[in-house]
């Protein structure tokens, strides 16, 4: 981004897409008979998204506020909403000042200027058109489905929270660069789309094929993030809180239970859910709230994570020949 910001925060980051799980599908399940909810909530999120960046572009105003160093605005004609120098924002969008004025995490505005709402709102902000849009399709393509079968309430949730807890673990890491993207909550949706897998093994026909889609995209997703500019810390806070979230809000009915339901009343009574979906439901609500409760204690201590594990800073940056990871 502009060139003051290289120097003395870093780059802005953006948080990277979860590519679209198109093949993992309802086919998978042997029990068909649940409500499908209609998905109205992800297109708002998309259509929210869509919106709040045009009035970054407005707000941003290139013809006015940039001073040419790095080259002049892109596509001119759009005139308030044309978009930085290249050299300066690759993803077509706005300077990372503009980001920054309106949201974007920073640590130290989190800290020591009490500002913890841009935990929430820089999961509203993306760094460019290309970021916007990779993010929206795979919001699209993981959320939908997630919502007709689950309902809004707890999709919604879920992406709230995972969200939010992608913001919390990079701000523990990152702490001298802006992050924005809603890539935390995609994140989020993936872990809760494997847990569920988990949590509900009985109900599905093909599990291996179902783990083994799921595994590959998380683990590509995750790889990506190794890309300098990259915010994978928010993803890997995302998915880390969706997956807790999926054992605890996403619980089904074991197979068989519904067809229980239409016998006779003195015959014998199936469980509703395992021993083992409850048992999982305890551990990750206990997890979730113990994890919370530390990463915003340490947070708001003003406490850097990377003093506390010297190797973590390579889950978000590997450094190459073709690139080094000092900002």
């Amino acid at each position: 981004m502009a060139s003051e910001d290289l120097e003395s925060r870093g780059v802005t980051k953006s948080r990277g897409n979860p590519n679209a799980p198109s093949r993992y599908s309802p086919s998978y399940f042997m029990e068909s008979t649940e409500t499908v909810w209609t998905s109205w909530l992800v297109p708002m999120i998309v259509v929210a998204n869509v919106g709040m960046f045009i009035v970054i572009m407005v707000v941003n105003n290139c013809p006015k506020n940039n001073l040419g160093f790095e080259g002049g605005c892109v596509a001119k004609f759009l005139g308030r909403l044309s978009f930085e120098p290249l050299r300066e924002n690759p993803l077509f969008g706005p300077s990372s000042s503009t980001l920054e004025k309106l949201g974007g995490l920073e640590w130290q505005k989190v800290v020591h200027e009490h500002q913890g709402w841009r935990l929430v709102s820089c999961i509203w902000l993306h760094a460019g058109v290309i970021h916007l849009l990779a993010n929206m399709l795979s919001l699209v393509f993981i959320g939908i489905r997630l919502e007709q079968q689950f309902g809004f309430v707890r999709v919604g949730a879920i992406y709230l929270l995972s969200g939010f807890g992608g913001s919390i673990l990079s701000s523990l890491f990152i702490q001298n660069s802006i992050s924005v993207g809603a890539s935390g909550a995609l994140f989020g949706l993936l872990g809760a789309m494997l847990s569920e897998l988990f949590t509900n093994w009985t109900i599905y026909a093909n599990k291996a094929a179902a783990l083994f889609t799921l595994v590959i995209i998380i683990a590509i997703n995750l790889a990506v993030g190794i890309l300098p500019h990259v915010d994978n810390f928010a993803h890997i806070g995302g998915f880390l809180t969706g997956f807790l979230l999926g054992f605890v809000l996403l619980l089904r009915p074991q197979f068989g239970w519904l067809e229980y339901q239409h016998l006779p009343a003195d015959a014998h009574a199936k469980s509703k859910h395992t021993i083992y979906q409850y048992v999982f439901c305890v551990a990750a609500l206990v997890l979730l709230v113990a994890g919370f409760t530390a990463g915003l204690v340490v947070l708001f201590r003003g406490e850097n994570a990377n003093d506390h594990c010297s190797w973590c800073h390579y889950l978000s940056c590997v450094p190459t020949s073709r690139w080094n990871c000092n900002n």
